[in-house]
């Protein structure tokens, strides 16, 4: 198959930067129900700005590209040896051109091998089927919204909902459980696959598996197909919204198998995926190896025309009390902190600079490499590229899930007197008091927006620390008009910590058994 190559380095590209028409669909959907001017269809509407820019840039939608996994199917005397060599091939050189992020380090040293490849990466399934022709699907399930996987052993006595047994009913509750519990960190609103019995890996396996299905194909079992429906209902009225910001849209599907297990075990395994549903296969020609069809809609083949004018139509209908609009330029004062409140849309000009897990290490015992007082430190691991001349250039630059760098924030901004720290999903109680007390504020970007934000980053000013790998390293960026929503303020309020007790409230109403 002498075009087996190119046919998966075409996948690996499109996969990455063409948001597939099924999951296209059901964003443009959810823009659709969400009340009009509200920071969730603000947000829905920049999602699809993203997705249109990522297609038209052929970059990555989210800057975080996943743990690349392949299921591939092949009919009996196809080279398997051969088709592993050319998949790593071909993830290898999709990295080197930066569609993909350098997604693989040791899990010992923390080193990064800067290609994709190393020990279990990328994974790679090889499954035998009885057809001709072989087919290739891949799944870039970025790192937040995979931290946010949750796996249940059954009777268990959950927090919210109560007791799950092992029936239809304690799997109802898990899967309610893990919606909620995923907040706005897995970049929401997102899509759910289950997986009930296996073991504890192959529950996961099976969990993963499903989504591959289609958004808007049928359960053909009608138990499951019940459970789809009821959690597809209920989980939009939780209220957590895009983002975790509130809102009619939290989940945008939801995907259940299931599987023998053990008398002793019952395990209920959830996958939970972001809005970035990067997922597509191909359909090859056994004997050349090139693409005969694709096995979902391509993103080009559905419009989101609607969706633009959608983002235009809700600028104009934003509340007044959400209109506030505060444009800041790095350093920042401690006055101009204060000043602020949740729900204020700050724009940030000036120097920013990307720090995640190994900075944040570092600098509780060492210096920073530069004065920090007045900064904005943006929780963004970006994937760069650099042109012949040698200069960086940055390609995607989402911000990352915040939650992780919680015991060290509060201390890193006490000590470098950090004012605006950028990311999503929000943080504790910890990073909350050290904003009140030393004047800082989080604010939240939109998580998977990597082409959105790319654009505001004019020039790269340094970088250090690339010891540490490309997305770990301390990129210093020129920044102009990055704007964020307050989340967390300098007087000790946090819409995150609103609506969780709001989410969780409605959890608990959901107790009574439902299927029964």
């Amino acid at each position: 198959m002498q075009h087996f190559y190119q046919s998966v380095y075409d996948l690996i590209v499109e996969t990455s930067t063409n948001l597939p028409g099924d999951v296209r669909r059901a964003v443009q959907a959810a823009s659709e129900k969400e009340d009009k001017g509200t920071r969730s269809a603000l947000s829905l509407s920049r999602i699809a700005d993203n997705i249109h820019m990522a297609e038209c840039n052929v970059s990555p939608i989210c800057q975080d590209t996943g743990m690349p996994t392949f299921i591939i199917h092949c009919p009996v005397g196809a080279n398997q040896i051969i088709m592993k060599k050319q998949i790593l091939e071909a993830v290898a050189n999709a990295t080197k051109a930066s569609k993909l992020r350098t997604n693989s380090v040791d899990s010992l040293t923390g080193a990064n091998t800067g290609d994709n490849l190393g020990p279990g990466t990328p994974v790679i399934h090889f499954e035998q089927w009885e057809r001709d022709e072989v087919e290739v699907k891949l799944i870039l399930k970025g790192g937040g919204c995979e931290n946010k996987n949750i796996q249940y052993s059954l009777p268990a006595d959950l927090e919210g909902v109560g007791k799950a047994g092992r029936d239809l009913d304690g799997i109802r509750k898990c899967i309610m459980h893990a919606v909620y519990q995923a907040q706005g960190q897995g970049c929401s609103a997102g899509f759910i696959g289950v997986g009930i019995g296996g073991d504890r890996t192959s529950g996961y396996e099976l969990a993963k598996h499903q989504l591959f299905r289609h958004v808007d194909d049928v359960n053909p079992h009608p138990e499951l197909r019940k459970v789809e429906e009821y959690v597809m209902e209920h989980a939009n009225t939780l209220g957590i919204g895009t983002m975790g910001f509130g809102g009619q849209v939290t989940l945008l599907g939801c995907k259940v198998g299931v599987a023998n297990r053990l008398p002793a075990s019952f395990f209920v395994s959830v996958a939970y995926n972001c809005w970035a549903f990067r997922r597509q296969g191909v359909l090859l020609n056994p004997e050349t190896g090139e693409i005969n069809g694709w096995s979902y809609p391509r993103g080009s083949e559905v419009s989101f025309q609607e969706a633009f004018e959608a983002s235009a139509e809700a600028a104009k209908n934003v509340k007044e009390e959400d209109r506030r609009e505060i444009v800041l330029t790095t350093p920042i004062s401690e006055e101009q902190i204060r000043s602020l409140k949740v729900g204020d849309v700050v724009v940030i000009n000036g120097t920013m600079h990307t720090g995640r897990d190994a900075l944040h290490k570092y600098l509780m015992d060492h210096d920073a490499p530069l004065d920090l007082n007045g900064a904005a430190i943006y929780h963004c691991g970006p994937v760069m590229s650099k042109d012949e001349a040698g200069e960086w250039h940055v390609k995607a630059a989402g911000p990352t899930t915040s939650i992780r760098e919680e015991p060290y924030q509060g201390d890193i901004i006490k000590k470098f007197g950090i004012r605006a720290v950028i990311g999503k999903g929000g943080m504790g109680p910890k990073t909350l008091a050290a904003l009140q007390e030393h004047g800082g504020v989080y604010l939240n970007a939109i998580g998977g927006a990597a082409q959105y934000y790319a654009q505001c980053f004019k020039k790269v000013e340094g970088v250090d620390f690339m010891e540490f790998g490309i997305p770990e390293a301390m990129w210093h960026l020129e920044t102009e008009g990055f704007a964020a929503i307050v989340t967390m303020d300098s007087h000790g309020n946090s819409l995150h910590a609103d609506v969780e007790k709001n989410a969780f409230e409605k959890l608990s109403a959901l107790k009574e058994p439902v299927f029964k």
